[in-house]
């Protein structure tokens, strides 16, 4: 799930390109007077002049409900068993893509080789064989490490692999520079669920096996390192009723020295109104267990066209002008959305930002899934189960092993129950 303070920092570009018509006069006039609308939360909502912008160029008229992140899954659910449009277009959260596209509520789409590989993240919004949504906006993993604290403790290299890691955060531990170096949320929460993911992933490569079951080889060794990091006081036990994002908020607040997080902080730990460490907070490579992580994962957010609209030809128009180049450009100046598309990232990388730009398009340029099916549609259901046993875990209920097997048993049944 994408909040507000998601934005990459850009906003300040001046290499904003002039946006382009979306048709011919022919698709002008197809679409000429129609009205859509488009439900989305209001880090999505995009400037009423640029609404009049796209009205000039497709005689589209667009009414935008803002709707927030929470409200928008039950409306969509409760419109869509009705088989009534909730909206033309619709935030599509990559969670939610599985189950929406399932149920037969979004309109199928056909992107071409060169648009998937132009947004990378297309992967998450796959539903059977079909794509049933556009990303918009980017949530990528990275790894932030605080040098300072490292330099307290005397350390002047970044770590590439899972043991230095361990061992630099042991030692800034034990420098007093900070109590508890590593930020990772044990909560009964989604972010919990994200994190292990995170880390199981960039770890073994794998979370859930071909099958869509859970890879339990995987989840063990991610468990049994948890266990450790709690045993050596590099996690705060105390992490397991704190709020996910308090403790995300941990890296940019001087209460921890690393952090597998959200694209946001690329930025928000060198803004002066927001961090207590200016300057002291770097990205990294990931590490993992035998060098640095070939690949991270994301969280994004898409727009899906409602398969019970009664305009699509306008709802397909808006989307594919709201997901260019050109405007995903205008967006992020405008109201700072990180781009999904890597032209537009490197565009960027030209402007007066142009170093935060190169920093997210090569972590796009790693981007994977750990799903191998596409998210499932399940996949509620699935996270409750994770996040639950790695609270359990957090709070001394269970052992790793314990825990393995707990979560791979209860998630397996969820899949085999779906098939």
């Amino acid at each position: 799930m994408l909040k507000k303070m998601i934005g990459l920092g850009l906003a300040c570009l001046c290499c904003v390109s002039v946006l382009t018509g979306c048709g011919d006069q022919k698709d002008t006039a197809q679409t000429k007077d129609e009205t859509i609308t488009v439900m989305v939360p209001d880090w999505g909502a995009p400037p009423q002049e640029m609404l009049d912008e796209f009205k000039k160029e497709s005689g589209v008229t667009v009414k935008v409900e803002v709707t927030s992140w929470d409200d928008t899954k039950s409306k969509v659910a409760t419109a869509s068993a009705g088989k009534k449009a909730p909206a033309d277009v619709f935030e599509v959260d990559w969670s939610w893509a599985g189950e929406f596209g399932s149920a037969g509520w979004l309109e199928k789409l056909t992107p071409d080789e060169a648009e998937q590989k132009d947004i990378p993240t297309y992967m998450y919004f796959k539903s059977g064989s079909d794509y049933v949504a556009t990303p918009y906006v980017n949530d990528l993993r990275f790894a932030y490490f605080n040098t300072e604290m490292a330099k307290q403790a005397g350390i002047t290299t970044v770590p590439a692999t899972a043991a230095e890691l361990e061992q630099n955060l042991l030692s800034i531990k034990n420098s007093g520079a900070v109590v508890y170096p590593f930020l990772f949320p044990l909560t009964a929460e989604e972010k919990t669920t994200t994190s292990f993911l995170t880390l199981a992933y960039t770890r073994n490569g794998t979370v859930f096996n071909d099958d869509g079951t859970l890879n339990k080889d995987s989840a063990l060794d991610t468990l049994t390192t948890l266990k450790q990091y709690l045993d050596e006081g590099l996690i705060d036990k105390n992490n397991v009723s704190t709020k996910g994002i308090d403790v995300f908020r941990g890296i940019k607040n001087g209460t921890g020295a690393f952090l597998l997080g959200p694209t946001s902080f690329t930025t928000s730990t060198n803004d002066p109104k927001e961090s207590k460490v200016v300057g002291q907070v770097t990205t990294i490579p990931i590490p993992s267990k035998n060098g640095v992580a070939p690949y991270t994962v994301a969280f994004p957010e898409a727009l899906g066209i409602s398969a019970f609209s009664e305009h699509k030809e306008a709802a397909k128009k808006f989307v594919k002008w709201y997901t260019s180049k050109e405007t995903q450009i205008k967006l992020n100046k405008a109201i700072n959305n990180p781009p999904t598309r890597m032209s537009a990232l490197q565009e960027m990388t030209k402007g007066e930002n142009g170093q935060a730009a190169t920093t997210i398009l090569n972590q796009l340029k790693i981007v994977a899934s750990p799903f191998p099916n596409g998210v499932p549609k399940d996949y509620t259901k699935i996270s409750t189960e994770i996040f639950n046993v790695i609270n359990q875990l957090g709070q001394g209920q269970l052992t790793p092993q314990e825990a393995a097997d707990t979560m791979t048993a209860k998630v397996n049944a969820i899949v085999n129950a779906s098939k």
